[in-house]
């Protein structure tokens, strides 16, 4: 009875995970097929290198570089900010925090990740937005510092939880054997349990990453949507992911507006998979070394 059981589960976990691969094939084919049409009258360098992007001009530009370049910024500086302090609450969680307060400070953190981002971008809109453009004496407050800091503040629930879940599966033996040893806390903590947690902490870095570049509501509302390349953090920008929730319910099913909207779901799918790929040969890399 106990191997029928087994063999039960293993085979649901098996379809579980061809399922999963077929989805994704299927969303790539269809982006393929929908996308792969713009090529037909527009050169992939000049949708990829291209500093203009007018749908609606006459002709139509569709160059998607100040969309990538704005989509790298804002993920580059919510990074920046999200994974040091991602980093710091979870140790603080998981190894610093008496028992009762990080129960507490645990469910707070699983409550942010409830928020609908749409909310979080209707906060920003009315208080951050304002703070930045006043401490800064910038013209406008909608720049990409501003959805910088709004996409950290996101992605830090994902990076705390998965952190603090790797902190806590290190063996209690590693803490105390260093310890017994005559190492401090943080000497512990830093030389002993952040290593042992690295492959997790690297989740939980690429995971929060995914969130950012993912987000869409958010950005739309707080970044300005200024397509334009950006020079600095203080300026406006636009990026791949609210280009198409803004554009896609206006555009002519049909057109090339919309075929370019499904090619930057195809630039977009290729930047997920990069960081997905870069994760798993980081992971890989060390325990080999390991």
């Amino acid at each position: 009875m106990r191997k029928y059981y087994e063999f039960v589960v293993e085979g649901l976990i098996l379809l579980s995970a061809i399922a999963s691969i077929i989805f994704v094939l299927l969303i790539l084919i269809f982006l393929l097929k929908e996308g792969f049409m713009l090529f037909r009258t527009i050169g992939v360098f000049d949708f990829l290198f291209g500093n203009r992007w007018y749908p609606i001009s006459e002709p139509p530009r569709f160059g998607i570089l100040p969309l990538i370049l704005g989509s790298l910024w804002v993920t580059l500086g919510a990074t920046v900010i999200a994974v040091p302090l991602g980093i710091a609450c979870a140790i603080f969680i998981g190894e610093i925090a008496p028992g009762w307060l990080r129960e507490i400070l645990k469910a707070g953190v699983e409550l942010l990740a409830a928020i609908p981002s749409i909310v979080l971008g209707f906060i920003g809109l009315v208080t951050l937005v304002p703070l930045v453009k006043k401490l800064f004496g910038l013209p406008t407050g909608l720049t990409a510092l501003s959805g910088s800091i709004m996409l950290a503040f996101m992605a830090m629930p994902t990076i705390v939880s998965i952190m603090e879940d790797a902190l806590n599966a290190v063996p209690r033996g590693y803490r105390e054997g260093s310890i017994a040893m005559g190492a401090t806390q943080w000497q512990t903590i830093r030389r002993i349990v952040l290593p042992s947690a690295s492959s997790g902490i690297v989740a939980a870095v690429m995971l929060g990453i995914g969130r950012v570049i993912g987000e869409t509501m958010a950005v739309m509302m707080i970044t300005g949507n200024a397509a334009v390349i950006p020079n600095s953090f203080f300026q406006p920008v636009r990026t791949m992911t609210a280009t198409i929730a803004a554009e896609m319910g206006e555009t002519v099913q049909g057109s090339e507006h919309y075929f370019a909207l499904f090619a930057i779901g195809i630039v977009l799918f290729a930047i997920t998979f990069a960081v997905n790929l870069l994760a798993d040969l980081s992971l890989h890399r060390k325990q080999t070394i390991g």
